[in-house]
């Protein structure tokens, strides 16, 4: 070996050793700890840990009804941000289009991403409030009375009202990055389109779609993580209620863990959770894939 592959070795060598110390640290040990904490029935306070095998995951599928209606809250985000997937890209073709204020609205519609979720979900929480929220009396002021509504304590809607506060929140974060994957587009393809008599649906479908295949697998999987791992605005604006109504995985998970001190039970969710985001990761991988044209 030569002194310069000798150096350019220890470089790398020197050049990984703390992102790997670090990974070790903060990844793998925790995922390793929690993996062995769903195994036991520790309740977070007690020194010694009870292993009790596969009890925690035996009761989590077969004793947990509440559970699986929080999941059910989760699919409901899962399918109202896919929806409006094909919408976001829509708005990044159209902004990626030359019109006078495009700027402008390019930053209106990512600004929300940008604000803190606690301010968003307070603010939401008073704007759909029954007793003088403003959804409500913006409907009395346009003569829709009868639509005006309990927003965040019926059962039958709050997950969907819930669902509209985080599409309005990230919505914005996922038409920008369309809009870099567009950008990204060489303007000759573009153009070679145009010259061969493609109008703007034939480009958007068969050249725009097919060259950003890799950020739309990006913000499905974005989209499935996101929406099994909601938190914040649920538990701000109605903190799970009525009842569980509106409550979802991962504050179920959080009520068990902090609320009733069964830290073995949250960590077999915790796994739970990690396994089902890796499932759907592969599954969607697949269908995008399929949908290439690729066989991966």
């Amino acid at each position: 070996m030569s002194a310069i592959s000798r150096k350019r070795a220890q470089f790398i060598v020197v050049s990984l050793v703390l992102p790997v110390i670090l990974l070790l640290m903060f990844v793998v040990y925790p995922a390793a700890d929690l993996l062995n904490m769903s195994f036991t029935n520790w309740n977070g306070l007690d020194l010694q840990k009870t292993y009790i095998g596969l009890s925690n995951y035996r009761d989590m599928i077969f004793s947990s009804p509440d559970l699986w209606l929080s999941l059910r809250n989760n699919l409901i985000y899962f399918f109202v941000h896919l929806v409006f997937i094909f919408i976001e890209l829509l708005l990044a073709a159209m902004f990626c289009a030359k019109f006078k204020g495009a700027g402008f609205f390019k930053w209106l519609i990512f600004l929300p991403y940008i604000i803190n979720g606690v301010a968003i979900s307070y603010a939401f929480s008073y704007f759909f409030s029954p007793v003088g929220g403003a959804f409500n009396e913006a409907l009395r002021l346009l003569g829709l009375g009868g639509f005006i509504g309990n927003w965040l304590s019926d059962p039958k809607i709050v997950n969907y009202v819930l669902a509209s506060v985080s599409v309005w929140r990230y919505s914005g974060y996922h038409v920008i990055l369309f809009i870099a994957g567009i950008k990204s587009i060489p303007n000759d393809v573009l153009e070679a389109a145009v010259v061969d008599g493609a109008n703007a649906f034939q480009q958007f479908w068969h050249i725009i779609v097919p060259s950003i295949t890799l950020v739309i697998d990006f913000i499905l999987f974005d989209n499935v993580r996101g929406a099994l791992q909601q938190f914040d605005i649920p538990f701000i604006m109605t903190s799970g209620g009525p009842g569980y109504a509106s409550s979802t995985f991962t504050l179920y998970t959080i009520n068990i863990a902090f609320k009733f001190n069964n830290f073995g039970m949250a960590s077999t969710m915790a796994i739970a959770i990690m396994a089902i985001i890796i499932a759907v990761y592969f599954l969607q991988t697949k269908v995008v894939a399929g949908l290439r044209g690729v066989k991966k």
